[in-house]
């Protein structure tokens, strides 16, 4: 390794920007996790954003599930005509999306409907526990209009999102959940966790208004969303690392955490073409504003423009007072992107964690116009970016949580330009970025192994990233950030690996640790996870949908970066890769838990990406805290036709596995169309299961009943002959399923060092809403509820935990169910019987 190694313990620039991050960090009051799950659980409620710190502590006593309009029958009808988004109609004629028994929480709400509209749905009402806590206008809620906490960016609408529409506030209940809409909704999305008891569970309260937890996500991109870590400290290397070689940073040894990964790679460019949205005004001019760090040494300015308006003269204001002059000089043919910088003196910015900027036109030869602009601060020497605004009529949210206006405005719209730049290097900038790779080993296992580019969130060239958990910074020098915590017991190292064939020079890495007492038990008895970061790259296979993650052992997804290259020529849907839907299977489910209706809803937007209220254009960026599109390039750059790079993040509904996890999504209808892929998906995780399997009954099979005792008075048996939903849709499954309206009884085995069950059914949906009382042992231990339906694929896996209470230091339990009156008829064929281990010790 090419450069210097240093470890910062007194005032220094880079102790001095760890001391920004946690400073700036933490202007928010920290709040402690909620103490290791004797529940199993993850954090409930608020708790989701005010502890991510906590994201490695894994979830065994949980699961995650959705409500979703997917085409039942297999193919595309996903919404379009609605035919399969109501789960029925209420007497008044309310559609009801999702209803769910026993203790859970809502996670995550979405839809589209018309491109830049969901007012034709009319009113939305969430019911839990019995109470309603929301019902309004959904235009109104995702408008922001509710207020507190359903304002930007818990909520979004089709401007913020690019075509859709979201409630990210999570929403906790102890017995019951039910949402409708007036009309039917088409395409729509309901994510939520459902947990095995209501312990430590608490009823949302629409009052509370979360002001803390809104203020960490509008900094999203910028600051880091964790509570301040206690001893802190930031080593790094400048580096350089030639073609095939490789950079090694070591951490401190003992238990810790990386809280912050900081990448520079000055020799990287930013790619050149990018559409954005602004504003243009005359005579008056524009105000926000700004966050900056308050032990500044003076502040920088940066703002996008269109240079094809020429001699655009703007005053620059802060504080009221004039500190130089934005000038564009002549008119550049055919338009381009410039950006302008300005230095703010520290005598203005020092102590002040916010600054009133406003711009006031001088002269043009037509107008002046903003589409961006980057906040940095000057910390130790070194430029830190602490906020961003992107202004236009795509980012209402942001324009209102920077208080912008604009004063005789006479243009906003969208734009899509380049910036001036060599081709040469523009393509050796993708390389690095994709050459070069990150690679984390904890304890002497390497879990990160990713291209630089991607782990940042950006797969198609440095383009601006910016999610509540990771970042890329386009300016000058910009940094790539990453904030996942990373627990690691005994020891870590960092490398920077050159596949490039690029030299890569003057590179610098910064990384944060803290130490971590409790951590190495939880990694020891696999209460927490480790974090990894897992690549591949291929051309798409015909008919095999496109694996995300497929991992054993147990552990949470987190979400993925996605970078999509269509390999669809010109004079077709060049983008008709997005038909393809995502499908999520814990545990060995042969049903996904998740099913969504397109590439583009997965990533909480809609209609290709597209821009309604500006020409109707496909592929427009957005970026939300745990969604966006980075990135669309056609044709150039590298791009050989149509290529689209988007993230999605589950913080809140983050899918918990305790025997493996297989997360998918289609590329086309049916997985249909030629593309090259590549993802990064972000998860924590143990080699070792949680669930076991200690006992099967088959219904169908009669030494399987006498065995289990199994009992089901009224039972009538038939053969079905049907597919699974997901990628099972087309290859049939012949058994034997039963169906009784009368108590069901079986014994089945378990490990006495048990921490619960959990019970896999599988059964006949044909007839939807089956529902019956669970009782162990006599004891009642909650409501298995399964209101889907499906009469094309007919069997469906589904599961049910009973918590440890129950069951723990038990060898056997029996079993009653106990169908509900009115239900329709039983249905099952299989029962599977999991017991959740107690902590296992991690293999060193």
């Amino acid at each position: 390794m090419s450069g210097r190694f240093f470890v910062v313990r007194k005032k220094g620039s880079l102790l001095a920007v760890a001391a920004l991050v946690l400073a700036f960090t933490a202007g928010v009051p920290a709040q402690a996790a909620p103490a290791p799950a004797a529940t199993g659980k993850g954090p409930v409620g608020w708790d989701i954003y005010r502890s991510l710190d906590g994201l490695a502590r894994l979830r065994p006593g949980e699961q995650v599930k959705q409500f979703s309009s997917f085409d039942r029958t297999g193919h595309n009808d996903d919404g379009f005509d609605g035919t399969y988004s109501c789960l029925r109609h209420e007497a008044d004629g309310d559609c009801v999306l999702a209803d769910a028994r026993g203790a859970g929480e809502i996670s995550s709400i979405w839809f589209t409907y018309a491109p830049t509209s969901v007012a034709d749905i009319g009113r939305i009402t969430i019911e839990l526990d019995g109470r309603v806590v929301l019902q309004r206008s959904l235009q109104d809620v995702v408008n922001g209009a509710q207020g507190a906490p359903f304002v930007w960016p818990l909520v979004g609408n089709s401007a913020d999102t690019m075509g859709g529409s979201v409630i990210k506030v999570p929403m906790p209940y102890t017995s019951s959940m039910r949402i409708t809409t007036e009309h039917n909704p088409h395409f729509y999305h309901v994510t939520y966790r459902q947990f095995a008891d209501a312990a430590g569970v608490r009823t949302f309260n629409p009052a509370d208004r979360a002001a803390d937890v809104i203020q960490r996500l509008r900094a999203f991109g910028v600051r880091d969303p964790k509570a301040a870590a206690p001893g802190a400290r930031t080593q790094g290397t400048s580096f350089d690392v030639p073609a095939g070689t490789a950079a090694s940073i070591p951490l401190p040894s003992g238990a810790q955490r990386i809280t912050q990964l900081r990448l520079r790679l000055p020799q990287v460019i930013a790619a050149p073409g990018l559409s954005d949205d602004g504003r243009a005004y005359g005579p008056g001019g524009s105000s926000f504003t700004a966050s900056v760090a308050p032990d500044n040494d003076g502040v920088r300015i940066t703002r996008r423009i269109d240079a094809g308006i020429g001699e655009q003269r703007a005053d620059l204001v802060v504080g009221g007072q004039t500190v130089g002059q934005f000038s564009s000089g002549p008119a550049r043919a055919g338009g381009g992107w410039l950006d302008q910088t300005i230095e703010v003196p520290a005598g203005l910015t020092r102590g002040r964690s916010q600054l009133p900027v406003a711009t006031r036109f001088v002269s043009s030869s037509k107008d002046v116009n903003e589409f961006r602009y980057e906040v940095h601060s000057l910390v130790g020497g070194q430029w830190v970016r602490t906020d961003v605004l992107d202004i236009g009529p795509n980012h209402p949210g942001e324009e209102a949580a920077h208080e912008y206006t604009v004063d005789g405005q006479e243009w906003a719209g969208l734009r899509h330009f380049r910036y001036a730049a060599d081709p040469g290097q523009v393509a050796a900038s993708d390389a690095v970025l994709e050459g070069l790779r990150l690679r984390l080993t904890f304890d002497g296992r390497t879990t990160v192994d990713a291209p630089v580019g991607e782990f940042f969130g950006s797969g198609l060239g440095k383009y601006a990233s910016r999610t509540l958990l990771h970042s890329i910074d386009t300016t000058d020098n910009g940094a790539y950030t990453a904030w996942w915590p990373m627990p690691y017991a005994r020891s870590a190292v960092a490398e920077l690996v050159n596949t490039s064939g690029v030299t890569v020079t003057g590179g610098s890495v910064e990384v944060t640790t803290a130490p971590d007492a409790g951590v190495a038990a939880g990694l020891r008895d696999g209460s927490v996870g480790y974090f990894h970061a897992t690549q591949h790259r291929a051309h798409t296979v015909p008919g095999q949908d496109w694996n995300f993650l497929t991992s054993q052992g147990r552990g949470v997804f987190y979400g993925v970066t996605t970078t999509m290259r269509g390999d669809i020529p010109p004079g077709q849907n060049q983008l008709n890769f997005l038909e393809g839907d995502e499908r999520m299977y814990p545990d060995g489910s042969a049903s996904p838990a998740m099913h969504g209706t397109g590439s583009e809803d997965f990533y909480e937007s809609g209609w290709y990406f597209l821009d309604g209220r500006d020409g109707n254009v496909e592929g427009v960026p957005y970026a939300m805290p745990q969604a966006g599109l980075v990135s669309r390039e056609d044709a150039a750059d590298g791009c050989r036709y149509v290529c689209v790079n988007a993230y999605r993040l589950m913080l809140g509904d983050g899918a918990p596995f305790g025997n493996g996890i297989e997360f998918d999504i289609e590329h086309g209808d049916r997985s249909s169309m030629p593309a090259e892929y590549s993802s990064t998906s972000y998860w924590y995780g143990q080699d070792t299961p949680s669930l076991s399997q200690t006992d099967v009954v088959e219904t169908g099979d009669d030494a399987s009943r006498v065995a289990h005792g199994y009992s089901a008075p009224g039972e009538t048996r038939a053969s079905l002959t049907s597919t699974f939903e997901g990628k099972g849709d087309t290859t049939p499954v012949t058994a034997t399923t039963t169906s009784t309206t009368q108590p069901v009884t079986f014994t089945a085995r378990v490990d006495q060092a048990n921490g619960g069950l959990r019970l896999h059914r599988v059964s006949d949906q044909a007839q939807a809403f089956q529902d019956a009382r669970v009782f162990v042992n006599d004891r009642l231990v909650g409501e298995w509820y399964q209101p889907l339906g499906n009469t094309y694929s007919r069997w469906l896996e589904d599961s049910f935990d009973i918590p440890a209470p129950a069951t723990a230091g038990q060898t056997s339990v029996q079993v009653r169910l106990e169908p509900v009156s009115g239900a329709p008829a039983w249905s099952a064929s299989r029962y599977t019987v999991f017991s959740q281990a107690a902590p296992s010790p991690a293999q060193d």
